[in-house]
C-alpha cells in the first residue's frame, strides 16, 4: 500500500508517516520508482507508535523497543525483548517525577492564587512605606 492509503487506513498525516520513518520508526520498502510501500504489518505499527506515545514515549525511546512490537492486534510487552521492559520502567519513572513537579507547582499556584482578589471584589490596596 501506498503512503496515502496508509495515511487513510490509520488517520495519520502523509507529513507524521515520512517523520516517523526519519526516526526509524517505519521503514516501508521502496519500488523501482522510489514510491514508498507499506505491509498491511504497518497499519498495526502506526497504531502501536500512536499508542507509545500517547503513553508519553518519546520518538527516541520508541525507536530503541519498536522492534520488540509484534502483536498487530494489541500493544504488549514481548517476551525475549528485555529492553522493550526496561525502557517502560524508566520511562514510568520519568514520567511520575514529571507529574511529581507539575503537581507541586499546581500547589505553588493554588497559593498564590489564594492570596488574589475574588471576582467583583476590588483589588488590594497598596500602603505607602
Amino acid at each position: 500500500m501506498r503512503i496515502g492509503d496508509l495515511a487513510r487506513e490509520t488517520g495519520v498525516s502523509r507529513r507524521l508517516l515520512r517523520y516517523y520513518e526519519e526516526q526509524g520508526l517505519l521503514r516501508p520498502a521502496r519500488s523501482g520508482n522510489g514510491y514508498r510501500e507499506y505491509a498491511e504489518a504497518d497499519v498495526a505499527m502506526v497504531r502501536h507508535i500512536r499508542a507509545m506515545l500517547a503513553a508519553g514515549l518519546s520518538t527516541a525511546v520508541i525507536g530503541k523497543v519498536v522492534h520488540c512490537v509484534r502483536d498487530k492486534d494489541e500493544l504488549r510487552v514481548p517476551s525475549g525483548c528485555p529492553t522493550f521492559v526496561g525502557e517502560l520502567r524508566r520511562e514510568r519513572v520519568r514520567i511520575t517525577e514529571a507529574i511529581s513537579r507539575l503537581e507541586s507547582s499546581r500547589r505553588m499556584l493554588d497559593a498564590v492564587l489564594a492570596t488574589a482578589p475574588r471576582e467583583g471584589e476590588d483589588a488590594p490596596r497598596e500602603t505607602a512605606l
